[in-house]
């Protein structure tokens, strides 16, 4: 069974190597917390407001140990106003035999405002 596994962090700046670093610390602490094997991932799909635009996600995912081939897109965030600025989310679809509800949700920086029913009180730099 496909499910989605949910992450979001924000970036204190547009720039390339934060955005690539906060990104790879994002996805390696949703891969943890849920025990994900990339061949068991599906596709990945990161999303950015509109105010992160001078680097693509998805290359830091690329970057990773054994996730060359795992397809990963970019897309922008809609653009509503009054929303949390400076933000990556990450929808990762996974083949799991989890239930829905064990699944380990990963909310970090001040993303964690996003969902704070979803942030685990033991998550590593959260909350």
């Amino acid at each position: 069974m496909i499910r989605g596994v949910r992450g979001a962090i924000t970036v204190t700046k547009d720039q390339p190597e934060e955005i690539f670093q906060e990104t790879k610390k994002l996805v390696l602490e949703m891969v943890k917390a849920n025990s994900i094997d990339p061949d068991k991932v599906a596709s990945v799909i990161i999303s950015t407001t509109p105010d992160i635009s001078s680097a693509f996600p998805a290359k830091a995912v690329r970057t990773l140990e054994d996730w060359t081939y795992v397809p990963v897109m970019c897309t922008h965030e809609m653009d509503v106003p009054g929303s949390l600025p400076l933000c990556i989310r990450v929808m990762m679809h996974v083949n799991t035999e989890q239930k829905q509800q064990d699944i380990q949700h990963i909310f970090m920086n001040e993303a964690v405002k996003l969902r704070p029913d979803l942030v685990k009180k033991n998550q590593v730099g959260q909350a």
